[in-house]
């Protein structure tokens, strides 16, 4: 026990040194976010695990610091990623999904979090986990105690009876119903207050039917507008920001009044709808990569036949209304699903964004800018600025020529301490 204790507190002794040491990183390419352009040849000065100043090369001062050689690479800030669940498996989907214990869940979050963060995502917002194993896993992660992105967690998702956020694949004789699972305003209030207390920083709720769900129809409203409305106050005046899962049009609309902060999947909204969204300022978070899994491994995955049929209808419509939005001028995060499909694969969206209709730096800031602005952490990350943490990752071509170069991530860095550097390899 005692050497246990020892080797944890080395662990954390390490990780803290490593943040609170100065660091010049040196001979790369700055990527500003911001403007869509590359500064050549600049360095990047760290200092107690935040930026310090970013200048050419050999003009910083950096005497004493500790050089890490970027070799021509292109820097950007750490990648985000707004939706994500990470204590979930993309091979257990369906009836399989009954196998898995809240405790094995959060075992396999531990890893997960480990392939997102080394794909180059330093930080997610986790929209939903069993028994608010996404909050102890940004503990743990926290401390120091297991590696990965900075995690903004939901908790449990709430959600009618029978509804998306439901536990729906057990008989009537077993009586499973989800832990976020609610029915009117009061009760959804309740449910708020419930996830705020055991540690929940965003809430995520259910508007509409979902894929994935055995028994609900995508298009199909879930919540009153009163319940909506109820559900929205209560988390602002508790501080936190609500994410809406909702596919369908009247839910979609629904939310929008109700004053949801950002819209995930948003797969058949309409143009009245856009145009809402675009005047409220809130952002869609869609999810547009994740249909080529469910549709080519879904099924061996044990996706249900039903979600199979579901996916087939309202895949190309996401990625049709995605470019309308693009269009639109609506405010888009970067969001994901991951966990429906493999872990660590979150950059492969990337492309799919610029196929339907951005730029690859606006594709960049989706994942970097607009999601610190979604989340709220503009002060601390989003762009490689003094004053922001050091979430730096590094890739040897330039993403704003071909996107896909964040696909095979070679430098990340997160809070000062290095995680992944292939560069001198």
């Amino acid at each position: 026990m005692l050497r246990a204790l020892l080797t944890a507190a080395s662990f954390l002794a390490l990780s803290a040194a490593a943040s609170a040491e100065t660091t010049l990183l040196s001979g790369g390419h700055v990527i500003d976010v911001e403007r869509g352009t590359v500064l050549k040849d600049h360095d990047i000065l760290i200092e107690d695990g935040r930026i310090k100043a970013v200048g050419r090369a050999g003009t910083l001062g950096a005497s004493g610091a500790t050089s890490i050689a970027m070799n021509g690479a292109f820097l950007l800030p750490g990648l985000s990623d707004s939706h994500v669940h990470l204590t979930s498996r993309s091979d257990i989907h369906g009836y399989r999904r009954l196998t898995v214990s809240t405790a094995r869940a959060a075992i396999s979050g531990v890893a997960n979090a480990e392939k997102t963060l080394r794909a180059g995502f330093t930080t997610v917002r986790n929209l939903g986990a069993p028994g608010f194993a996404d909050v102890d896993l940004k503990s743990a992660i926290d401390s120091g105690e297991v590696p990965g992105p900075r995690i903004i967690p939901a908790g449990q998702s709430i959600g009618i009876t029978g509804g998306h956020c439901d536990s729906n694949l057990m008989p009537y004789e077993f009586r499973e119903t989800g832990g976020g699972v609610a029915d009117g305003p009061w009760a959804v209030r309740q449910k708020v207050r419930e996830n705020k207390k055991f540690g929940a920083e965003v809430i995520k709720f259910c508007g509409t039917g979902g894929v994935l769900s055995k028994g609900t129809t995508i298009g199909a409203q879930q919540f009153t507008l009163e319940e909506m409305k109820a559900l929205a106050d209560e988390a602002h005046e508790l501080g936190l920001k609500v994410a809406v899962h909702a596919h369908g049009a009247k839910g979609i609309a629904s939310a929008i009044e109700a004053g949801v902060d950002s819209i995930e999947h948003a797969s058949l909204i309409t143009d009245e709808s856009l145009k809402a969204a675009v005047k409220k300022g809130i952002f869609l978070s869609m999810d547009i990569y994740v249909s080529d899994f469910i549709l080519g491994e879904g099924e061996a995955a044990g996706i249900l036949p039903e979600s199979l049929e579901k996916e087939k209808i309202v895949g190309k419509a996401q990625r049709e209304r995605f470019q309308a939005a693009v269009k639109a001028g609506a405010r888009m995060a970067f969001g994901t699903d991951a966990g429906v499909y493999t872990h660590g694969m979150n950059a492969r969206q990337f492309a799919y964004m610029v196929q339907w209709g951005m730029t690859p730096a606006d594709a960049i800031r989706a994942a970097t800018i607009g999601n610190a602005e979604l989340f709220g952490l503009t002060n601390d990350i989003g762009t490689l600025s003094p004053g922001k943490r050091a979430d730096i990752i590094a890739v040897t071509g330039d993403p704003l020529t071909d996107v896909r170069e964040l696909e095979d991530v070679d430098f990340v860095m997160k809070d000062g301490a290095v995680f992944v550097n292939e560069l001198a390899q």
